[in-house]
C-alpha cells in the first residue's frame, strides 16, 4: 500500500503531489454520515479521525467481516441449544392396503390332545367385529398344520409428543466454553481487520494531504515565475535583456504548468483512493480539515522515544550529549561479545530498557494465536470426552387408532365408546412412557483415537507458530523502527536542502533583478528549489507512512485511533 501512494504521489515527477482547488479547502470540522444515515449535502468536512470513523463503520469488507462476529454468535447459540429440552411431535397416516399376515399355530392353544376348533366362519365373523364363541375339539391323529392371519386393520394413524432432556454429557460441556472462545476469536479477527482498515485510511489521507500542499506550492511557483518572466520581458523590450533570456524563462513557466496540472488530475486520483478505503461513494465530494502542519509529527519527541540520535547534531536526543561510542567489552570472551552484539543488531539495536518493555500482546496477530490455542485445547478435550457416556431423560406420550376405512378412523371413538350392540368400539388408544436413556460408547473402530491425534497435532502446531509470530513481530519491530529512523534522517536533510534551495534562489532573483546576475543562474535556482521540494515533500510523507507501520508494529495503531 506505500508502494502504491508513492507511486501516486511521484509518478508524474517533481509535480505529482496534491489535491487542490476550493474542494480541499478548510472548514469547521462535522462528522460524517455513518450506517444508516444520508449522505451529506455538496462537500462533506472530513478529518483523519472521521474518515478513519467512517471507515470503521461503512468499509464493506468490514462489514462482511462482522457478519462473521453474527455468525459467531449464532454458533454459541446453537451449541448452548443442545442442552436444553428436545421436543417433537409426529403424526402417521397409513393405508395397508394389504395387510401383512403370520402365521399361527392354533393347535397349540389348548395343549395336550384338544385344541381350539376355528371354522372359517368364525373367522369371518370375527373379522367383522362379531363375538364368536370357540369350542374345544378333539385333534385328530394329523395335527392342523399353522395358519396364516393378518392382524390390524386397514387404515391405521398414531400421532405422539416427546421431550429428552440432556443430563451429562461430558463433550457439550466443553462445546460450551469452546463456543465462547469462538466468539471472541471472531471479534479479535473483526480487530485486525480494523487495524488494516485504520492503516490503509491513515496513509491515503496523509498522502491526500500532502499532495493538497505540494499543488499549493506549484501555484506559488507559478506565480512567482510569472512575475520574473514579466519583469524580464519588460526589461528586453527596454533593450537591457536578452530574448534568449525570456525564451529560457518561458520555457521554464511552460514545464512547470505542466506539471502542475498533472499533479492537479492526479491529485483527483489520490482523493478517490481515500474515498475507497473509507468505502466512501466516489460521486460524495469531500473537504480536508486537517492540515499538514497538524499531520506532521514532533521529530524531537520521536527520536527521545526511539532513543536514537538528533541527525543534525549526532548528539543523542537533545543534541547535548556527546557522540555515542561503542562501549568496551565487559568479558573476554569474544564469541559471546559476537554473539551479543549480532542479537543487539537482529532486534533493531533496541535499548534493553525498550526492549524488555514491549509487549507482544500488545499485537492483535498475538492474541489471535492464543485464542487459536485456546480453541486448540479444548477441541482436544472435546475429542478425549467422546469416550464419557450420555445421560438423558426421556418421555413421550401418544394416541393410536386404527379402522377399516377412512372414515371410521377419524371418528375419533375413546375408552367410553359403545356400538349399537352394547359392545365397545374404542378405535384410539393412548400410550405413554418416562425412561431414562444411557450411552456408553464401547469401540468406534479407534475412530475417536485417530481424532484425538489430529487434535493434538493442530495444538503443537499452534504452540510451534508462537515462536514464528515472535520473530515475525520482532523482525517487525526492528524494521519499522528503522525506517522510521531513516525516514526522519532523510525528512531532516531534505528540510534543510530546501532551506538552502530557497535562498539561493531569492538570491539569484535579487542578482537578475539587479543586473548583476544572469537568467541561466535563476532558471538553475528555480530547477533546484522545486526539485528540493519534491524531495522535501516526498520525505515528509514517507515519515508520515513510517510512523503508522511504527504504530502498527508497536500495537498502538488500533488504540490512536479509537482515542
Amino acid at each position: 500500500m506505500k508502494n502504491n501512494l508513492r507511486v501516486l504521489l511521484l509518478a508524474a515527477g517533481p509535480g505529482l503531489l496534491a489535491p487542490a482547488g476550493a474542494a480541499l479547502a478548510q472548514t469547521p470540522a462535522t462528522r460524517p454520515a455513518s450506517v444508516g444515515q444520508p449522505a451529506a449535502v455538496g462537500n462533506m468536512p472530513l478529518s483523519l479521525q472521521q474518515a478513519v470513523e467512517y471507515a470503521i463503520q461503512n468499509k464493506s469488507s468490514l462489514l462482511a467481516t462482522r457478519l462473521g462476529e453474527q455468525t459467531a454468535r449464532a454458533r454459541v447459540g446453537e451449541v448452548r441449544s443442545a442442552g436444553l429440552p428436545q421436543v417433537s411431535v409426529a403424526a402417521n397416516l397409513a393405508d395397508n392396503f394389504k395387510l401383512q399376515k403370520s402365521l399361527v399355530d392354533f393347535g397349540s392353544f389348548a395343549g395336550g390332545s384338544s385344541a381350539t376348533q376355528l371354522t372359517p366362519s368364525d373367522l369371518a365373523a370375527a373379522q367383522g367385529g362379531q363375538t364368536v364363541n370357540l369350542s374345544s375339539v378333539t385333534l385328530p391323529a394329523e395335527p392342523v398344520p399353522p395358519q396364516a392371519l393378518a392382524f390390524g386393520l386397514r387404515h391405521a394413524g398414531n400421532t405422539s409428543a416427546s421431550v429428552s432432556q440432556l443430563l451429562f454429557d461430558g463433550a457439550y460441556l466443553i462445546g460450551l466454553r469452546a463456543a465462547k472462545v469462538y466468539e471472541d476469536l471472531a471479534k479479535k479477527q473483526t480487530q485486525q481487520a480494523e487495524i488494516d482498515v485504520v492503516e490503509q485510511v491513515s496513509k491515503a489521507y496523509y498522502s491526500t494531504l500532502v499532495a493538497r500542499e505540494r499543488l499549493q506550492l506549484l501555484a506559488r511557483n507559478v506565480q512567482r515565475l510569472d512575475t520574473i518572466l514579466y519583469q524580464t520581458n519588460q526589461t528586453f523590450k527596454a533593450g537591457f535583456a536578452e530574448k534568449l533570456d525570456v525564451q529560457r524563462l518561458q520555457v521554464q513557466r511552460n514545464n512547470l504548468v505542466v506539471e502542475q496540472q498533472k499533479a492537479a488530475r492526479l491529485t483527483e486520483l489520490s482523493v478517490a483512493l481515500l474515498k475507497f478505503q473509507m468505502g466512501l461513494p466516489q460521486e460524495q465530494a469531500v473537504q480536508l480539515t486537517d492540515s499538514l502542519n497538524s499531520a506532521v509529527v514532533d521529530a524531537g519527541a520521536l527520536r527521545q522515544r526511539l532513543g536514537v540520535a538528533s541527525f543534525a547534531t549526532g548528539g543523542g536526543v537533545s543534541g547535548l550529549g556527546g557522540v555515542p561510542t561503542t562501549p568496551a567489552p565487559t568479558t573476554d570472551n569474544a564469541d559471546a561479545q559476537n554473539r551479543q552484539d549480532q542479537q543487539t543488531a537482529l532486534s533493531g539495536a533496541r535499548p534493553g530498557q525498550l526492549a524488555a518493555t514491549f509487549n507482544y500482546n500488545n499485537r492483535i496477530e498475538f492474541s489471535t494465536l492464543e485464542t487459536q490455542q485456546a480453541l486448540a485445547g479444548l477441541d482436544l478435550a472435546n475429542r478425549r470426552a467422546g469416550a464419557y457416556p450420555r445421560l438423558l431423560l426421556t418421555a413421550a406420550y401418544g394416541f393410536t387408532g386404527s379402522a377399516n376405512n377412512r372414515g371410521d378412523l377419524f371418528a375419533f371413538r375413546g375408552p367410553d365408546s359403545r356400538a349399537a350392540n352394547g359392545f365397545p368400539n374404542q378405535n384410539w388408544f393412548g400410550f405413554g412412557n418416562v425412561g431414562l436413556s444411557l450411552q456408553i460408547p464401547v469401540f468406534d473402530g479407534f475412530r475417536r483415537k485417530y481424532q484425538v491425534q489430529q487434535a493434538r497435532i493442530q495444538q503443537q502446531t499452534l504452540e510451534r507458530g508462537f515462536e514464528t509470530l515472535r520473530q515475525s513481530i520482532d523482525l517487525q519491530d526492528a524494521q519499522s523502527r528503522t525506517t522510521l529512523i531513516n525516514a526522519l534522517d532523510v525528512l531532516d536533510s531534505q528540510k534543510a536542502n530546501l532551506e538552502l534551495a530557497d535562498e539561493v534562489a531569492r538570491v539569484s532573483r535579487i542578482k537578475f533583478k539587479e543586473g548583476v546576475g544572469s537568467n541561466l543562474e535563476v532558471v538553475t535556482a528555480e530547477t533546484s528549489l522545486r526539485e528540493a521540494q519534491t524531495n522535501y515533500y516526498a520525505a515528509l510523507y514517507d515519515v508520515l507512512v513510517a510512523k503508522v507501520d511504527r504504530d502498527k508494529a508497536t500495537g498502538e495503531l488500533y488504540n490512536q485511533a479509537k482515542q
